[in-house]
């Protein structure tokens, strides 16, 4: 429609001579974005994107839609139809616009989620249980994921299963992440000479993406393919973690320290560069173009290597790359100089456009799986830009506001928009904050976490325990949004549920695990029913089952022996866990709080609820402790 309707001249005047226009950029304003998208959802039963709402000057919707074509079709209005439609509605039976208006929005209003006098408890192992079954009946036994086309990654669903495996042993969990990821891995989804992740599959097979790199997508997966490796050991997992970090440090990195929200799906065409744009067109190639760039014998191996043919996998016999498992036998040193002359010829193309938007909230998500990834694989520079995509949170976003920490959701070049952070903003700012403080032991993040949170508590938590999308002095809107289910990234509901309970884990307070406890009453309403639609919420779940378990690392931070300690309590894949690192009896958090050094060893802890087992000197030793 941008192209079609909004960028025609004939249309935009009459756009500017009966209606004031907004467009909103449901990244920026994904409050508003919700609002309406629920009540189009509510009036035509199906919503989607592109949204078109007409709205009353009090900002009630009375018309709704998504696509409306430049000239009819199919039986779809014409927008110039709608458009005067509407306008001739508003101007000669605007009483019944306005009573439909107002009925809507009465609807619209009396939808919030309360718990009422009693919330829900927490889920059991019966329902987690239960979830796995539903998510195995979903499942593409064949080509991983869930469902058919088009194919999203699962990310936080895949987070649980991982979880539901370390805690109960279930090997069909396991053998769902695995077969996923081996798939996603090898598909045309991921780029194979760039690394990172397109945003979704357009076929079941996972071979022709969307090619739009989201930064959130690439911080889920980049974490989902870490903890594999740390489940299985698996080689390939570990390098598409690694490259995935990569990708988004060289690709989505700004100058500030941030990293900027996503790249486009188009661009143009390397033949003709001042050319229309047209969607994959840096990334895809013809058995041709592998010939100009590598020769005739070395681009018949990339063709076999990549799934590259005449015929093509997209558009005009073009390839998207991939790693069909031909069986034949790889001369890994061969393929790395393939790749790296690809890479280069590649880098000649005219680029995809990058939106330079900072969102805190997807950057919290970057931190967590960057530490956690510098840290599995001691890769002390990612470890470092995590740390500086942290300090930008906290010196451009941030701000005090009546003894509060109040966060700004968006920058770009280092000055905040003027949007107000929503709860996942808060939620995944903590999770990332917590995961740098697990990594570097460093006090200063786990206080920033619990400054975020106790926001979260005073502003977002209603009295029964159910969560707002948007603090309670937040613009009105015809509603307060509100949706514990997870989409393209965790919700705030579930992510603020996850981050609460950790904090609970590191510092012993019990209003942060009894709100974490209540907001997961949610999760028992809906994990059985839909569990692909609160994946991260059963993640949470999965860790309050099994404590989570607190893990203290006593020890001083240049000693060898208790750094190995530290590392062995990172690498151990017990659900949710929460580790400290520290000097013996340090002050803070409360979780080192008496713990000393044995036989002046350094030592650790392994805890739940703050009752400890024996402590480990041995890195073998803790493993098998939080393995078990």
């Amino acid at each position: 429609m941008a192209h079609e309707s909004f960028e025609d001249e004939a249309t935009a005047a009459y756009l500017n001579e009966h209606f004031v226009s907004v467009k909103v950029d449901r990244e920026e304003r994904p409050d508003v974005d919700a609002v309406y998208m629920e009540a189009v959802q509510a009036a035509t039963g199906q919503g989607g994107w592109p949204m078109t709402v007409f709205l009353t000057p009090d900002a009630e919707p009375f018309y709704f839609g998504t696509y409306f074509p430049p000239s009819p079709r199919g039986g779809m209005p014409s927008f110039g139809q709608v458009l005067e439609g509407v306008k001739d509605a508003w101007s000669g039976r605007r009483g019944e616009v306005a009573e439909v208006a107002g009925r809507i929005t009465s609807q619209l209003a009396g939808r919030t989620i309360g718990y009422g006098e009693k919330a829900p408890e927490r889920p059991g192992a019966a329902d987690l249980a239960d979830a796995l079954l539903g998510l195995t009946r979903d499942f593409d036994a064949r080509q991983g994921g869930f469902g058919g086309a088009p194919k999203f990654p699962p990310s936080m669903v895949l987070e649980f299963l991982l979880r539901h495996h370390a805690r109960t042993g279930a090997e069909g969990a396991l053998e769902m992440v695995s077969t996923t990821c081996e798939a996603m891995a090898r598909g045309g989804i991921y780029d194979q000479l760039g690394g990172g992740f397109a945003r979704y599959s357009v076929d079941a097979e996972w071979v022709v993406p969307h090619f739009e790199k989201m930064l959130y997508d690439n911080a889920l997966l980049c974490r989902v393919y870490a903890h594999l490796w740390r489940s299985t050991g698996s080689e390939r997992a570990r390098r598409v973690a690694l490259e995935t970090a990569d990708f988004m440090v060289r690709e989505l990195g700004t100058r500030q320290g941030g990293f900027a929200s996503a790249l486009d799906a188009d661009s143009a065409d390397p033949a003709d560069p001042d050319g229309p744009h047209r969607e994959g067109a840096y990334y895809v190639w013809t058995p041709e173009e592998l010939r100009t760039v590598l020769g005739e014998e070395d681009a018949a191996l990339a063709a076999r290597y990549y799934g590259v043919t005449e015929e093509g996998t997209f558009e005009e016999g073009a390839s998207v790359l991939q790693l069909p498992d031909t069986g034949e036998p790889v001369d890994a040193g061969r393929v790395a100089s393939l790749r790296e002359r690809l890479l280069a010829a590649r880098a000649e193309r005219p680029r995809p456009g990058r939106d330079d938007k900072v969102v805190a909230a997807w950057n919290g998500l970057a931190v967590a799986a960057l530490a956690e990834a510098g840290a599995y694989f001691e890769r002390p520079d990612l470890v470092e830009a995590a740390a500086a995509a942290a300090d930008l949170l906290v010196s451009v976003h941030t701000t005090q506001r009546g003894g509060e920490l109040r966060l700004a959701r968006t920058s770009i070049d280092g000055t905040v928009g003027a949007s107000e952070g929503v709860l996942e903003d808060y939620a995944c700012c903590a999770e990332g904050l917590h995961a740098l403080y697990a990594v570097t032991g460093d006090g200063s993040w786990l206080e920033l976490a619990g400054l975020l949170l106790d926001t979260v508590l005073t502003r977002f938590t209603a009295e029964d325990g159910a969560m707002f999308d948007t603090a309670d002095d937040a613009e009105a809107l015809i509603r307060r949004p509100q949706d514990p289910t997870d989409g393209a990234t965790p919700s705030g509901w579930t992510a603020a549920a996850g981050a609460l309970l950790t904090h609970a884990a590191y510092t012993g307070a019990s209003r942060y695990r009894e709100a974490a406890e209540r907001a997961l009453g949610v999760v028992k309403a809906l994990g059985s029913r839909a569990p692909r639609f609160i994946g991260w919420g059963l993640a949470v779940a999965e860790a309050a089952l099994d404590g989570p378990r607190e893990v203290a690392v006593v020890g001083e931070e240049d000693d060898p022996a208790a750094r190995a300690l530290h590392r062995a309590a990172l690498v151990a894949p017990a659900p949710g866990a929460a580790v400290a690192f520290g000097p013996p009896d340090a002050g803070s958090p409360a979780l080192l709080g008496g713990r000393g050094l044995v036989e002046g060893r350094p030592a650790a802890y392994v805890c739940r609820h703050f009752v400890c087992g024996l402590p480990a000197t041995d890195p073998e030793v803790l493993g098998e402790q939080l393995r078990a």
